[in-house]
């Protein structure tokens, strides 16, 4: 172990639940009632009290310890935050931080891969095992399935197979995960971890998200570029000049300004503990969840993709396309998108696309409309307060979208 932070021994319960797929590990948060900061404003003088009092909303239902947020929509630009930066002290989430983006991820991995496709470097409905035989995948698993989650294939982390039985992986979670959080996994670990697992179903028979078909992503696209960490740079970090976006590896901090983060767990019955989770080893989660970005360049990113900037119209048409299985609190999944008709779920706000995220201390959330023009992008931190995630995430969400999407 890499670090020995101090700890906060608590009594409670830890409430956790696993949202659209993504292991949304928010429990365990700070309510810190403290007005918002922006330490850079996207619009001077711009006044944005409504949704200053929905990310508000996060922080004191316990959700959150801070927040920070970016819009961008007909009014133009905003940036704003609320609670605190670190637990303790009183300085707010700065709103060009860096943090941990968690499944957000999955949308940058599946974006790289259609561009390959667009190249013609990928086949979309190839044979996943033509490129990658060492693994000796079930030859009809292909490169569409791994984006869609369609594939069959066990997530590492923790799944239930073919008879319904839960299949423990990698320590994710709780007191274990809290031991290993400075292990270097690799990905052919990961991978081969799941395959011994045996399939959950055939491919293309069902739809169940698993965190471990980016992770067999990352590997396509290391074998026909040479390098996952070059191709990402070359075509879509540095073209969009993503400067605060990082592929962190086996890196355990977070370079630039950031919000702590923290994690509750039990470490023995009735004793919880809550300890700083700000450095990680992220290679638990690979390029299903490792990146370290801004809310600038999610909303950079995220307008250019649905503007059509980064694929083609073809493929944003096949990436946009819900498969009909994939019902969740984002709605529905594409290939590395949701698609979300908000008038079903609010009653007003039409169709937004989206792919949020979350590890242990951190959370992300990214919006868009479907020409890329308004925007919404955001992140979490936990503290050290009991929150029921349950109840309390999927409301506060949707007063934030009603907010902003529904003007």
């Amino acid at each position: 172990m890499n670090a020995s932070p101090n700890t906060i021994t608590l009594k409670g319960r830890r409430v956790f639940r696993r949202l659209g797929g993504t292991a949304a590990l928010l429990a365990g948060t700070a309510t810190a009632g403290a007005a918002a900061a922006d330490s850079r404003p996207a619009s001077a003088g711009q006044d944005r009290p409504e949704l200053q009092k929905a990310i508000q909303a996060f922080v004191d239902s316990g959700l959150a310890a801070g927040m920070q947020i970016r819009v961008t929509d007909e009014r133009g630009e905003w940036a704003g935050s609320a609670g605190v930066r670190k637990l303790g002290a009183s300085a707010k989430p700065p709103t060009n931080g860096r943090f941990r983006i968690g499944s957000t991820t999955k949308n940058f991995v599946a974006t790289l891969v259609l561009q390959l496709v667009d190249a013609s470097v990928l086949e979309l409905d190839a044979p996943v095992a033509g490129y990658l035989p060492q693994f000796k995948l079930d030859p009809e698993i292909t490169v569409r399935m791994l984006l869609q989650h369609t594939s069959g294939l066990i997530d590492y982390t923790y799944d239930v197979d073919a008879e319904g039985k839960p299949v423990q992986g990698i320590p994710w979670q709780g007191k274990e995960w809290v031991a290993k959080r400075f292990h270097t996994y690799t990905d052919e670990e990961l991978v081969r971890l799941s395959l011994a697992k045996g399939p959950k179903f055939g491919p293309g028979k069902r739809w169940s998200y698993s965190n471990t078909n980016y992770v067999v992503a990352k590997l396509l696209i290391k074998k026909v570029t040479g390098s996952y960490e070059r191709a990402m740079k070359q075509r879509i970090l540095r073209p969009l000049k993503l400067t605060g976006t990082e592929l962190p590896g086996a890196r355990t901090d977070i370079r630039g300004p950031y919000a702590h983060a923290y994690y509750r767990y039990e470490d023995a019955p009735g004793q919880w503990k809550v300890i700083d989770v700000t450095r990680q080893n992220p290679t638990w989660i690979s390029a299903a969840g490792d990146m370290i970005s801004t809310t600038e360049d999610l909303q950079t990113f995220f307008s250019a993709l649905n503007g059509g900037k980064l694929v083609s119209a073809d493929l944003l048409a096949e990436m946009r396309e819900p498969h009909p299985e994939s019902a969740a609190l984002y709605g529905r999944y594409g290939l590395g998108t949701w698609i979300q008709n908000l008038n079903e779920r609010l009653g007003c706000g039409g169709t937004v696309y989206n792919h949020n995220g979350s590890n242990n201390g951190y959370a992300a959330l990214m919006y868009s409309t479907p020409d890329g023009k308004k925007t919404l992008t955001a992140s979490i931190t936990s503290g050290d307060a009991e929150a029921d995630v349950a109840k309390e995430f999927p409301k506060a969400l949707d007063n934030l979208l009603k907010t902003e999407f529904c003007r």
